[in-house]
């Protein structure tokens, strides 16, 4: 069996930064005592606001399994939420894995912000939108309206999202990347 590395990132609450970071500190030092520990260390933000990154290195994937099931662990984790509201994000690695991928560290790309999102979206459900009324609505002009929508909406969906959304989101690339 190989080394694993787990890496997390956790973000302090506004304020309480410094006891956050005595605190993951503390906990690696209980988790330097555990079976299979090899290594860890905290990477502080390099600005106010960002997440803290720990670094945990174990023999095996049993013995980081064995230290995050334990009291002490747990004992840790409880203490930090005190000064962190945020969900800790876990990532696991075989470390040769980390050692000799070109994208091993890599962290996702960040989503859009939402409002972004919708607005591209909303420039693609307007005109499309206003095509199909525009056309098709004369055509069912006899019929109840919840069936008028139900029609509306079954060629819109699809419509948007195989045939419109895909350029969109390819052309406003650049306006949700900011």
């Amino acid at each position: 069996m190989s080394q694993v590395t787990r890496i997390v990132h956790r973000r302090a609450n506004v304020g309480y930064e410094t006891q956050y970071e005595e605190l993951a500190r503390g906990m690696l030092e209980a988790s330097s005592k555990s079976k299979g520990y090899r290594f860890s260390t905290l990477i502080p933000p390099r600005v106010e606001g960002e997440e803290f990154h720990i670094v945990q290195v174990f023999a095996t994937q049993a013995d980081l399994d064995e230290w995050r099931q334990s009291d002490v662990s747990h004992e840790w984790h409880e203490r930090l939420k005190q000064v962190s509201d945020h969900q800790p994000e876990y990532r696991i690695f075989n470390t040769e894995d980390l050692w000799f991928s070109a994208t091993g560290l890599a962290l996702p790309p960040k989503p859009p912000a939402r409002w972004r999102m919708a607005f591209v979206i909303w420039m693609g459900i307007f005109p499309t939108a206003s095509f199909y009324v525009y056309f098709l609505f004369p055509w069912l002009a006899d019929i109840p309206f919840l069936l008028k929508m139900f029609i509306a909406t079954v060629l819109i969906v699809p419509t948007m999202y195989f045939g419109i959304l895909p350029h969109l989101l390819r052309w406003m690339s650049w306006f949700l990347k900011r």
